[in-house]
């Protein structure tokens, strides 16, 4: 996937803190979170009303638990990721200002052992909602205990043989990136599609998904080149492709879009080798996924030009600052699935207990707006999310067909309950 825990994320250094109250881990009116320690395990409730300048909310007798489970406490640079995801999620509870749930962290430790006895913690304790665990092996580990206990998932993962039977997922499926970036070059007037895949586990995942976009959007299939990942691998395909796209280009048949899903390691590469293949970027249009989303993805002279599909770059800029804001650091980019998550069980946690987080309730028609743009989780466990296509410039990424909804209706913010903060990729 484009999001992959080794590629996509560029791990910082990040900045921890928690305002801590007596009684246990209480999180009350962090605007300006300081720098300290962060214990793996915990329960978690908002910011107290004094402390967010809003009027006393009214609390259940009885709070709605919710299970957040994320591998603490395991080797760097995951135990990192999931700090940060951990904030993002006690950023959304600060930001509803949900009086009535209470979130019950808890540590997997990256692995299945870990979170299964995660998940039967976090359900002895009452949690009616689990949101994580990260990995996919991971969610399978914890999917037939939850499921005993009629208690839905929401995880982090990406890798769509987890989802179903109650697990539904948030990951980013390159899938959906896939279709948007490939939808929009047909209505664009491209029409013959070739496309550079790595040979491996994920290229094999991507290869049905391209084939599908481009069977969908009435475009046609030239050819697809296979690159190793280790080393030069990518420079003889190149060249076939090179050879391929050449031999097509006076006739019928040219080539007019090539599908490359590359990230922070490949794209420069590919961006040295384009003057060698000789390969006209105007003509012979560049489509990617989020991977080509990265900060200095616009230096890469050669692949100016590229079309690419990502979530909303908006939402998700207007999630930093506030993230930013509160812990003195930048999220990661996969915080804004647990911040996503925990704004929608807020959501959900104004119902009636037993109609809060069924399948009717979590797979609303209305779906979600969250800081990566517009979502809505499917009956078949996987997430419908609005796309944008951004086009690469030597300025940087520009939005050039915005994200549509994929719903309407009422958003994790407007559920009653204010908010305390102003509004402003491999298969895991």
């Amino acid at each position: 996937m484009s999001r992959r825990l080794d590629r996509r994320q560029a791990v910082a250094t990040f900045v921890q803190g928690l305002c801590v109250a007596t009684g246990g881990l209480a999180l009350a009116g962090c605007a300006n979170v300081k720098p300290g320690g962060l214990a793996t395990t915990g329960s978690i409730k908002p910011p107290a009303p004094a402390a967010a300048g809003k009027p006393p909310a009214s609390p259940s007798a009885s709070p709605v638990k919710v299970a957040l489970l994320l591998p603490l406490s395991a080797p760097p640079p995951t135990a990192a990721i999931a700090r940060s995801m951990r904030q993002a999620a006690e950023l959304a509870l600060f930001e509803r200002n949900a009086a009535d749930l209470q979130l019950i962290v808890k540590d997997d430790k990256g692995t299945e052992a870990g979170a299964r006895a995660a998940a039967e913690a976090a359900l002895s304790e009452g949690a009616e909602l689990i949101i994580g665990p990260y990995f996919s092996k991971s969610v399978l580990a914890i999917a037939a205990v939850a499921k005993q206990s009629g208690v839905a998932v929401v995880a982090f993962s990406n890798n769509p043989a987890t989802a179903g039977s109650g697990v539904y997922l948030l990951g980013y499926t390159a899938a959906a990136e896939i279709d948007r970036v490939i939808s929009y070059a047909a209505a664009k007037g491209r029409r013959r599609f070739a496309a550079l895949l790595p040979d491996d586990a994920e290229g094999r995942l991507l290869e049905p998904a391209f084939r599908a976009a481009v069977t969908q959007s009435g475009g046609s299939l030239a050819l697809i080149e296979r690159y190793s990942p280790a080393g030069n691998g990518l420079v003889d395909p190149a060249r076939r492709l090179q050879d391929a796209i050449k031999a097509a280009a006076s006739g019928p048949a040219a080539v007019d879009a090539l599908f490359f899903p590359g990230d922070p390691e490949t794209l420069p590469q590919l961006d040295v080798l384009m003057p060698q293949l000789e390969i006209d970027a105007q003509k012979v249009k560049l489509l990617g996924t989020s991977g080509w989303d990265y900060p200095s993805v616009h230096t890469l002279s050669q692949l100016s030009g590229a079309w690419f599909a990502t979530p909303d770059p908006g939402s998700w800029r207007e999630f930093s600052e506030r993230f930013g804001r509160s812990y003195g650091a930048m999220p990661v980019r996969l915080a804004s699935l647990s911040h996503d998550a925990v704004a929608m069980a807020a959501a959900l946690a104004v119902m009636p207990k037993g109609a809060r987080f069924t399948p009717p309730s979590l797979t609303r028609s209305a779906g979600f707006t969250g800081a990566d743009g517009a979502f809505r989780l499917k009956p078949s466990g996987l997430v419908d999310r609005s796309l944008a296509v951004m086009e690469l410039r030597a300025s940087g990424p520009a939005v050039i067909d915005a994200a549509a909804a994929v719903a309407s209706g009422p958003t994790p913010q407007a559920t009653g309950k204010p908010a305390a903060v102003a509004k402003s990729a491999s298969l895991n």
